[in-house]
């Protein structure tokens, strides 16, 4: 498809009807949001043949907040927000990327993919990162110029980052490889840019949720993760998923971040092991005495969270298939307790701007009687997560937009497919 095609077909009820898959009763403004992408590509690139538009999803985590870097067990989604990217081929191996709310483009020479420490935690860094992987793993790559807009709002929680790799890795299949590989190398392909060039040390849950797709639970136990999808209608049941964006930005925190992976892999080396997961629970507790002094006191209740949160996984996964909803949201609460009392990420000490705290109090005020609430994602700032009983909603939402400010609130949809492509000349029309 060239950008004149691609707008027209965007404008057909079939390509809503397609785009409905994705979107649900979102199809038709979500068409309109195609079509300026492509009419943004056009006016910055020209007409050019080639043109794709790929779609990644972010992710929320219902639960499993830090298991996953200890190859534990997580309960996440894929939501109805995503990062878009309209791009084509050129005949350069140069990507050139212009995004929302940048001033200039992200400019990557694709004959150059070693690692840059000037460009950690960068754009850059991801693009360079995700090229170098796929080439590694015998995929092709090669020069792409890109327009990029995303609804996936950074330092939300949701994992813009992951969206972001996903999607590029969904670009260069998609442009040099025919929209081949599967959802679990997808991932792994993003997790090891942002590890290795970005310079996080993040686990595989995010890029894994925005890669597979709708309501999922994982088991990263094994080098191949045991990957199990759900269904469950939460509106149904008369509640409505939500993120608060309570403030605080994701950006300078990598630290404490890293500090959390650190401290659980330390209480494993210390017993033998090499992730927490390498070690059992009871041993673990019956050790304390052992590694008090040897690690920080931290790094026990951290370790101790671990074993308890991975623990809660199949019982969640259990109510789910039960329809035991009362008990579902009695252990998002539960979950939401231990990462406040013993991962202890709401908040960075010595900080005086508590936000997720804050945030979490005023929603167990609210909905203790009937909801759940917790941290969401990596913790220490961005974004908390609510189940809402419907009919509680626009309190809810006025009471924290009245704090965190108007839209603070977010409704979310779970999305049931991961990354998507409209232009493929073998699937022109959608293939996800």
């Amino acid at each position: 498809m060239n950008a004149r095609s691609m707008l027209d077909y965007l404008g057909t009820e079939k390509a809503i009807r397609k785009l409905s898959t994705i979107y649900g009763d979102q199809a038709a403004a979500q068409a309109k949001r195609y079509q300026e992408l492509a009419f943004m590509h056009e006016r910055r690139y020209g007409d050019r043949s080639g043109l794709v538009i790929c779609s990644a999803p972010g992710r929320t985590e219902i639960a499993g907040n830090h298991t996953d870097h200890q190859r534990g067990r997580v309960l996440a989604a894929a939501v109805d927000l995503d990062t878009l990217c309209a791009a084509t081929p050129n005949a350069q191996m140069r990507v050139t990327l212009w995004s929302d709310g940048y001033q200039k483009p992200f400019i990557v020479d694709l004959n150059d993919l070693d690692v840059h420490e000037d460009e950690k935690e960068t754009t850059l860094s991801l693009i360079r990162g995700v090229a170098s992987r796929m080439q590694q793993l015998g995929y092709k790559i090669g020069g792409f110029d890109a327009e990029v807009s995303s609804t996936v709002f950074k330092g939300s929680g949701l994992s813009s980052s992951a969206a972001f790799e996903v999607m590029l890795v969904s670009v260069f299949d998609a442009l040099f490889n025919g929209f081949k590989i599967d959802a679990q190398t997808r991932a792994v392909i993003s997790q090891y840019a942002e590890n290795e060039y970005f310079g996080k040390p993040s686990g595989l849950l995010d890029q894994m949720a925005s890669s597979v797709g709708g309501l999922v639970t994982m088991d990263f136990r094994e080098e191949k993760a045991k990957i199990e999808a759900l269904s469950y209608d939460f509106a149904a049941k008369g509640y409505v998923l939500c993120v608060v964006a309570a403030g605080g930005d994701h950006g300078n925190l990598t630290n404490e971040y890293a500090a959390i992976p650190k401290e659980m892999r330390e209480v494993a080396e210390a017993l033998g092991g090499k992730v927490l997961t390498d070690i059992k629970p009871d041993v673990m507790e019956q050790k304390i005495p052992v590694l008090k002094g040897k690690v920080s006191d931290r790094a026990i209740l951290r370790a101790l969270h671990f074993y308890d949160e991975d623990q809660r996984i199949p019982q969640l996964v259990e109510a789910i298939k039960q329809d035991q909803l009362p008990e579902f949201l009695a252990l998002i609460v539960a979950s939401g307790d231990s990462s406040q009392r013993l991962l202890q990420n709401l908040y960075v000490p010595g900080r005086d701007n508590q936000e997720m705290t804050l945030a979490l109090e005023l929603s167990r005020r609210m909905l203790e009687k009937d909801g759940a609430w917790r941290i969401h994602g990596g913790g220490f700032a961005g974004t908390i997560l609510a189940f809402v009983p419907k009919d509680a909603l626009d309190a809810y939402r006025a009471r924290m937009d009245s704090v965190f400010g108007e839209g603070a609130t977010t409704v979310l949809s779970v999305r049931p497919v991961g990354p998507a492509v409209i232009g493929l000349q073998s699937a022109p029309h959608l293939r996800a």
